[in-house]
């Protein structure tokens, strides 16, 4: 794992726990609605998380000829 890779995943891992905690906070303020915000860091995070991971990544499939 690179230091960008690493750098991209705490990122991610601080978008989403900062949303979730954004989420929890605007939940209690009014008890039927969340945080449309927090739902878009969480969202945003989940796909920093992926991208850091390298799951993204092509790999030609290995075909046995």
């Amino acid at each position: 794992m690179t230091t960008r890779e690493m750098i991209e995943v705490a990122l991610a891992a601080a978008l989403i726990i900062g949303g979730g905690w954004l989420y929890v906070r605007r939940g209690k303020a009014g008890a039927n609605h969340g945080s449309q915000t927090a739902v878009i860091l969480i969202f945003i995070g989940a796909i920093l998380a992926i991208h850091g991971l390298g799951l993204l990544e092509y790999r030609k499939p290995e075909v046995g000829l």
